[in-house]
C-alpha cells in the first residue's frame, strides 16, 4: 500500500511510528484457547473452507474409522448424508476410550473431541500404523460444526456426548445398553465458516472407493439419503483384491487388447515398513503413479515414488540389456520404461514423516531404498519367471524411445526450416516488460480474436498468442504427436517452462497464462484442451497458481443511448432487460472478433475491471479421472460421466 492509498486520519510519521510500537505490550498479545485457534484460522487445519476443506471433515472423520480397520479392529465403515444436512461416520472398531484420564480428570472422549494433539496416535503400541497421525482431526471437525455428536458403543453400553462449535454442551452420558462395538460420529457443518455446507456424494464416492482399494476387504458403505434414485441411494465399496482391482479401475476404459502386461501385484516388508505395489503397462501414452503412505495420498509424491521409478528404470533396462532385447546403441530411459504404465505404491511405516497436516509428499529416506529392493527382487524374478510379458513392456519401452528420437529430430527439422533463431514463436505478440512477475500471457482463439486483444491489450505487460481452433487432444495423443503439433509447440515455446519431466519453473516467462476464449461451448472445449494439455504436460504451472480463465461478457445490453452493460448467461440477461424495460438493445456476441478493443479491455483484460478464474488442483488423482472420462479415447465413460452431472449443468449456451 502506497502512502497515497492509506485512510487520511492515518499519520504515518516516524515519530507516531516510533510511539506506536511502545504501545505493543502483554495487553496487545491474544491466546487463543480451546479450538478457538481452529476457529479463527481453520484453512490451516483443513486447506480451506471451500468445498474441498467442507469435505476434509469427512475424510478426517473416515481416516479415523480406517485407522481401526489398519489395527485389525474394524471391517466396516457407514458414511451417511442426511437430509438435514449433517454427516454421520460409523465404523465397528473398539470405539473411542470413554474412561477418566487422570491427569485431566473427564472422560478420554470429551479430552479427544475437545482438545487438539489428543487421540490414540502418539502411543505406537494401541496403533502400530494410522493416518491421522497428528491428534487433531476429530477435535478440529468438532471446532468447525455447529453440532457435533458422538455415540460410543464399547463395554456393552452407549456413551453419548455433543459438543457445539467445539465446546462441550452435554457431558458425556451413559444412555443404554448396546450389543455392538464400535463409534458413530455425527457433525453439522458450521455455516458461519463454510462457503458452502452441501456435502456431495459423487465427490466423496472417489476417496471412499480408494480407501477400500487400499485395505483389502474393508467393506465401506455410502448412503445419500437426497439421493431421488434408489440405485444411487447407497453404494457399496469392497475389494477383496486390494491393489490389483485398483488398478484395474484406473485403466478400466483400456481393452485386453490395449493391455500390454497383466497386473503385476507383490508385497513385502523391510524393517517395519510395509511395501505393495502394484503395476501395469498399457499402450497409454502418460505414466500414472500414485502414492500412498498410511492409507494417504501422497499427490506430491515422495520417496516411496522415488524408490519405485528407481526401481523399475533399472530393472526393466537391466532384463532388457542382458535379454538382448535392445538393439545396437538403443538406450532405454525411464520416461520410456513408464509410459504407459500405471502404478500404485502403498506403504504403511510406524512414523511417517509428511510435509505438514495436509500430507502432501512423504520424507522418510529410508523408505526409496526399501521400496527399490522390494520391488527390485520382485519385479525381476516376475520377469524372468514370465519372459513373454518381460518382452512385451520391453518392446514397449523400446518404441517409445524410438518414438522419442523421431520427434526431437522433427523438431530440430521443423526449427532449422523455419530459420528459428529463438524458441519464440513467431505469432507470439510479446510485452515490453521482460520482468515474469509482471507479465501475463493471453491465449485466444484465432486471428480474428487475436486483432482486438492486440488493440486492447497493455503492450507493456501482457502477451497475446492466438492459437487456431481447437488444439490437439493430448489424453489420445503420444508424445511424438504431441511434439510435432504446431499449436502445441507454440505454447510451449511462448510459455518457456519446457514440459515434464523436463519442466523448469523458473524458466516461466508470464506469472499469468490466461485463457481467452470465445464464451460459448467451443470456447468451453478449447479452455477444456487447454487445461488437458497443461494439467497432462505442465502440472507445477497449476499447482502453482499460474493459470487463469478470463471470464468475458455473452451479451452486451444497453437501453437507448445510454452506457452498454455486460452479462454473461442468458439469466442475466433477462433479469437485466426485464429491469431497463422499454427500449432496450441486446447483442450477443458470437465471438471475441466481433467485440472492439475498448469492449474487450473493458470487460476482460483490465486488471481493475475484469473477472480472472484460477485454476487450480485440489484432487489430482481425482482429476486425472475426470480428464480420462472426458476427454479418452473411450465413448461410454464419457458418456456415462454426462449422464451423471447433467443435473448439475447451470448454464448451458447452445
Amino acid at each position: 500500500m502506497t502512502k497515497d492509498n492509506l485512510p487520511p486520519e492515518e499519520d504515518v510519521s516516524e515519530s507516531d511510528g516510533a510511539a506506536a510500537s511502545k504501545t505493543y505490550s502483554a495487553e496487545n498479545i491474544q491466546v487463543l484457547k480451546g479450538l478457538e485457534g481452529v476457529r479463527h484460522r481453520p484453512a490451516m487445519y483443513i486447506g480451506s473452507t471451500s468445498e474441498s476443506g467442507l469435505h476434509h471433515l469427512v475424510y478426517e472423520i473416515v481416516d479415523n474409522a480406517i485407522d481401526e480397520v489398519m489395527a485389525g479392529h474394524a471391517t466396516r465403515v457407514n458414511v451417511t448424508l442426511h437430509t438435514d444436512g449433517s454427516c454421520s461416520v460409523e465404523d465397528n472398531g473398539r470405539g473411542i476410550p470413554v474412561d477418566i484420564m487422570k491427569e485431566e480428570g473427564r472422560p478420554a472422549l470429551e479430552v479427544i473431541l475437545t482438545t487438539l494433539h489428543a487421540g490414540g496416535k502418539f502411543d505406537s503400541s494401541n496403533y502400530k500404523v494410522s493416518g491421522g497421525l497428528h491428534g487433531v482431526g476429530s477435535s478440529v471437525v468438532c471446532a468447525l460444526s455447529s453440532l457435533f455428536t458422538a455415540e460410543v458403543y464399547r463395554n456393552g453400553q452407549v456413551h453419548y456426548v455433543e459438543l457445539e462449535r467445539g465446546l462441550l454442551s452435554k457431558p458425556m452420558e451413559i444412555t443404554g445398553k448396546t450389543k455392538k462395538n464400535g463409534s458413530l460420529v455425527r457433525f453439522w457443518p458450521d455455516q458461519s465458516i463454510f462457503e458452502t455446507v452441501e456435502f456431495k456424494s459423487t465427490v466423496l464416492e472417489e476417496r471412499l472407493r480408494e480407501l477400500s482399494f487400499l485395505n483389502a476387504g474393508t467393506e465401506i458403505i455410502l448412503t445419500d439419503e437426497d439421493e431421488d434414485e434408489p440405485e444411487e441411494r447407497v453404494k457399496r465399496f469392497k475389494a477383496k483384491g486390494g491393489l490389483s482391482e485398483f488398478i484395474k479401475y484406473l485403466n478400466r476404459s483400456f481393452t485386453a487388447a490395449q493391455q500390454i502386461s497383466p497386473v503385476i501385484h507383490f508385497s513385502g516388508e523391510i524393517d517395519d515398513t510395509k511395501v505393495e505395489i502394484a503395476l501395469q503397462w498399457t499402450n497409454g501414452f502418460k505414466e500414472r503413479i500414485n502414492g500412498y503412505a498410511n492409507n494417504i495420498f501422497t499427490k506430491d509424491g515422495g520417496t516411496h515414488i522415488v524408490g519405485l521409478k528407481k526401481a523399475v528404470t533399472r530393472v526393466i533396462s537391466t532384463y532388457a540389456k542382458n535379454k538382448d532385447l535392445v538393439k545396437g546403441k538403443e538406450q532405454l530411459t525411464g520416461d520410456d520404461v513408464r509410459e504407459g504404465l500405471t502404478a500404485i505404491c502403498s506403504v504403511w511405516i510406524t512414523e511417517p514423516q509428511f510435509e505438514g497436516q495436509t500430507k502432501g509428499a512423504l520424507g522418510n529416506s529410508e523408505v526409496a531404498g526399501q521400496v527399490e529392493k522390494v520391488i527390485g527382487e520382485e519385479l525381476n524374478t516376475y520377469l524372468n519367471e514370465n519372459p513373454s510379458v518381460g518382452r512385451k513392456i520391453v518392446e514397449r519401452a523400446a518404441a517409445a524411445s524410438r518414438a522419442r528420437e523421431a520427434a526431437k529430430r522433427a523438431r530440430d527439422i521443423e526449427r532449422k526450416k523455419a530459420g528459428l533463431s529463438s524458441s519464440l514463436p513467431g505469432k507470439l505478440t510479446d510485452c515490453s516488460d521482460r520482468n515474469p512477475e509482471n507479465c501475463e500471457l493471453f491465449i485466444v482463439e484465432g486471428d480474428s480474436a487475436a486483432g482486438p486483444a492486440k488493440g486492447a491489450r497493455n503492450r507493456n505487460f501482457q502477451a497475446i498468442l492466438p492459437i487456431r481452433g481447437k488444439i490437439l487432444n493430448v489424453e489420445k495423443a503420444g508424445i511424438h504427436k504431441v511434439l510435432q503439433n504446431e499449436e502445441v509447440r507454440s505454447l510451449i515455446s511462448a510459455i518457456g517452462t519446457n514440459i515434464v519431466p523436463n519442466f523448469n519453473l523458473e524458466k516461466l516467462r508470464y506469472h499469468k497464462i490466461v485463457m481467452l476464449t470465445d464464451a460459448d461451448v467451443d470456447g468451453a472445449h478449447i479452455r477444456t484442451l487447454l487445461m488437458t494439455f497443461f494439467f497432462n504436460f505442465m502440472p507445477e504451472l497449476i499447482e502453482n497458481g499460474h493459470l487463469y480463465i478470463a471470464q468475458n461478457p455473452l451479451f452486451r445490453v444497453r437501453k437507448g443511448k445510454g452506457k452498454p452493460q455486460y452479462v454473461f448467461t442468458a439469466e442475466e440477461r433477462d433479469v437485466l432487460v426485464a429491469e431497463m424495460g422499454g427500449n432496450v438493445e441486446t447483442t450477443r456476441f458470437k465471438g471475441l472478433g466481433e467485440m472492439n478493443a475498448d469492449e474487450l479491455w473493458n470487460t476482460s483484460m483490465d486488471p481493475e475491471a475484469r473477472t480472472l478464474f484460477q485454476v487450480n488442483i485440489e484432487d489430482r488423482l481425482h482429476a486425472e479421472q475426470v480428464f480420462e472420462r472426458l476427454m479418452g479415447s473411450e465413448v461410454q465413460p464419457r458418456k456415462k460421466f454426462i449422464t451423471e452431472y447433467a443435473r448439475e449443468v447451470k448454464n448451458l449456451d447452445i
